[in-house]
């Protein structure tokens, strides 16, 4: 099969588009032909291995999965033995390592069926960054009808899903992102926008029961200063940055858990995004619904899946870029 691989961490220019076997599903896997893929900040991390520190996890030396790619949306080919629910030819989507590829096998409870309203290259733009806006609001901050949220990089892949997902909730969401953006996030729902090349919204006086941030470009007593008394601070893993650093975003991360046991009645949290199938569900549902829709600014074929990853890198693309397989 084709698929776009990596032997060395490194630009774009290391990415490959090679001929390898065809990978066989084992116990609790199901083995997808791949329609379409999503590129994400997480293809970028591991494809520099960045940060430094991180490579424990990524491979020490080179890439421990040598296939680039998470997100995907496809059709079922076969299954492994115990996996319930999911059959051949059924039309899914959801996140395995080696998804810029013919065929991907995932672990059962990483794939469910697809929202049946999307295309495969809509669908393959949410497993990723939807549940991590997911995780983010709904679990970690608890969003609730009535509240004030902001999100940090709003224009992005996670944070297209996070200003939608905080409407669908019932809160006030004033979105940060950039002059060329204003209208993508007004779009999708947001009350309030802020051009952070124009304002910073670290000085203003509006104060928010809820910060997502998704960018990693503020310290902690700014993200403070604009919380309520007992507000939340959820913080992700931020998107690309300079890059060559040892801790990287990880580095807000060691922050937060040295302070965050003196903020008082202020939450200083950050998110995990484990992917399980009853998430895809919930997403899958919202979708079908009409509450959030993935916003796909360019597609790409898999054989030019490292310019994907060149334009995220250089462009600081907006929302989704998606590879068509």
């Amino acid at each position: 099969m084709k698929a776009v691989v990596q032997d060395r961490y490194g630009s774009a220019d290391t990415l490959e588009f090679a001929d390898i076997d065809r990978p066989v599903p084992g116990a609790g896997e199901v083995l997808v032909r791949v329609h379409a893929a999503s590129v994400n900040a997480y293809d970028w991390h591991f494809m520099r291995g960045d940060p430094l520190l991180g490579r424990g996890m990524m491979g020490l030396r080179r890439p421990r999965t040598r296939v680039r790619g998470r997100d995907f949306a496809g059709r079922v080919e076969a299954v492994g033995s115990g996996v319930t629910g999911l059959e051949p030819g059924d039309e899914v989507y959801g996140e395995a390592d080696g998804a810029f590829a013919e065929y991907v096998c995932a672990r059962d409870g990483e794939v469910g069926p697809k929202p049946a309203n999307l295309t495969f290259e809509q669908a393959a733009a949410i497993p990723l960054a939807g549940n991590t806006a997911l995780i983010g609001l709904r679990d970690v901050a608890r969003v609730r009808k009535g509240q004030t949220v902001l999100v940090n990089g709003a224009s992005g892949g996670v944070g297209t899903f996070a200003v939608q997902l905080g409407k669908a909730y019932g809160a006030e969401v004033t979105a940060v992102c950039s002059t060329r953006n204003l209208d993508l996030v007004r779009s999708l729902g947001a009350d309030r926008v802020v051009d952070y090349t124009r304002e910073d919204f670290t000085r203003g006086a509006e104060r928010y029961d809820v910060v997502l941030d998704l960018v990693g470009n503020r310290s902690l007593g700014e993200f403070r200063r604009v919380l309520t008394p007992t507000g939340t601070l959820v913080l992700s893993g931020g998107g690309v940055y300079e890059g060559g650093s040892f801790v990287g975003p990880m580095g807000l991360f060691l922050k937060r858990r040295l302070v965050a046991p003196f903020a008082r009645h202020q939450r200083l949290l950050e998110i995990s995004a484990l992917q399980s199938r009853a998430n895809l569900a919930a997403l899958r549902e919202l979708a079908e619904s009409g509450k959030i829709a993935p916003v796909v600014e360019r597609t790409y074929p898999l054989s030019e899946a490292a310019e994907a990853i060149r334009y995220l890198e250089v462009e600081h693309a907006r929302a989704k870029v998606v590879v068509t397989v």
